[in-house]
């Protein structure tokens, strides 16, 4: 959703940052409601603000290969009002509030944010029990929002330079589980869906039993418990059983390849390696693994690839955080008249030295200590905390990992690289794309 701040802007801008040391706690609140809603509140002081924070457990992987898309498309309904909110008007109630708002979704949930001066958070909590409970869903605001969400798709994916990218790879990397369908879903699919399609796929996902609610900031508990109770707990519980993908994508055996012909200059290199789920040991060792090639200048792939040999433009290894095992892209952009194949050369030569001898112990406090900064700048805002304290509830099922997840970083070793180079980064476990321009097919 676009409304007048994007959400990371407002995160960044509306929130005056307290930053946390590393051995500061995050406190917090939680308990569950009879419906099955899980609340979490977090009280802080710094700023007369509060975030509403309420996350759907429900993304793409939730729909039906032939509906694909829908998780999205809620992301849009769910703002154009309710039985007591009109028509377009959720936003303009917010920022007369003095308050910003958005929604983001992924492969495993779909996000809702308010952020409000304190004295307004009675108003934010009525607003999402509103829709959690009187969602307007009639054939004026399907039509409309089909109309949004597939121009979205043009702009943001389809008439985008590389904006396929993930969409290509991962259709290739996926054989069996539903994160092969990317989160914007499919044109047709949304098109042609029905009133009823979209009436079931509300009834299941959007209701207390399958959500989590975070409130932070400027907040009082008791009192704040007390219009959690008033505005949540008579919300129902939802009827239908919550339908949840149990297949684990089959252990690749072979190396796919291809190539992608699409509307852009500079040709790229992409792999994809398949991994293990966020929250496992080796999920942290992999992540520090892609900080290690392409976290900075000084890193491996960066000063090879960029620096040295100025083979190409930029560079990149991360992995997707995703509940059920998933995918570690690298992407290098290569510099004009480079031929992929070298650039690809390098990339596997740079992998082959981390499968075959350990890191330094230099290298590894440098990653630490890149884990370190990069966890303490996560939580820096009370909307940060928020988002963060919902997804450890919900995909982790542990809302302390704010606090306790850098541990299970710093436990990992040297020989942990090296193991899950050798286990994941391996040829018959990857689908390589050549990205290149048009004009070459």
């Amino acid at each position: 959703m676009k409304f007048k701040f994007v959400f990371l802007t407002a995160i960044l801008l509306s929130v005056v940052t307290n930053v946390f040391s590393g051995s500061q706690k995050i406190g917090f609140t939680e308990y569950t409601l009879y419906n099955g809603l899980h609340v979490i509140l977090h009280q802080d002081h710094t700023t007369p603000n509060v975030v509403v924070n309420i996350m759907y457990h429900v993304g793409s992987k939730n729909e039906h290969p032939d509906r694909t898309g829908f998780a999205h498309f809620f992301e849009h309904l769910m703002f154009q009002g309710t039985e007591h909110i009109g028509r377009g008007e959720f936003a303009e109630i917010v920022e007369a509030a003095g308050g910003s708002l958005n929604a983001y979704t992924s492969f495993d949930v779909t996000n809702y944010y308010i952020m409000l001066p304190s004295n307004q958070l009675e108003l934010g909590l009525w607003m999402e029990s509103e829709r959690m409970l009187h969602l307007l869903i009639d054939s004026t605001g399907i039509a409309i929002e089909k109309d949004i969400v597939t121009e979205e798709m043009k702009q943001t994916r389809d008439n985008r330079p590389y904006g396929r990218l993930l969409t290509e790879t991962i259709k290739r990397a996926f054989t069996k589980h539903p994160y092969q369908n990317d989160v914007l879903g499919k044109d047709e699919h949304i098109r042609y869906a029905t009133k009823e399609d979209i009436l079931a796929f509300h009834e299941m996902y959007y209701v207390p039993n399958n959500a989590v609610l975070v409130i932070t900031g400027d907040i009082d508990i008791d009192s704040t418990k007390t219009l959690v109770e008033k505005y949540f707990a008579g919300i129902p519980k939802g009827a239908k059983e919550i339908q949840r993908p149990s297949m684990i994508e089959p252990r690749r055996t072979e190396e796919v390849r291809d190539t992608v012909y699409d509307k852009v200059q500079i040709p790229a290199v992409v792999q994809g390696y398949m991994i293990p789920a966020l929250g496992t040991p080796d999920f942290y060792a992999v992540e520090m693994l892609g900080n290690l090639m392409s976290r900075g200048q000084s890193s491996r792939l960066y000063r090879r690839l960029v620096d040295e040999e100025e083979k190409a433009l930029q560079v990149m290894s991360m992995p997707l955080n995703l509940e059920h095992p998933g995918i570690n892209l690298v992407f290098a952009l290569t510099n004009m008249g480079v031929d992929t194949k070298e650039v690809e050369k390098i990339i596997n030569e740079e992998f082959e030295k981390v499968k075959n001898e350990l890191i330094s112990e230099k290298e590894l406090q440098k990653l630490k200590n890149q884990i370190e900064s990069q966890i303490v700048n996560r939580n820096t805002t009370i909307a940060r905390r928020a988002t963060n304290l919902a997804n450890y509830h919900l995909l982790y099922g542990d809302a302390n990992l704010i606090n306790t997840e850098i541990d299970r970083y710093m436990k990992v070793t040297r020989e942990d690289i090296l193991r899950v180079a050798r286990e994941y980064f391996k040829e018959d476990n990857r689908v390589v794309i050549y990205w290149m321009p048009e004009m070459e097919s």
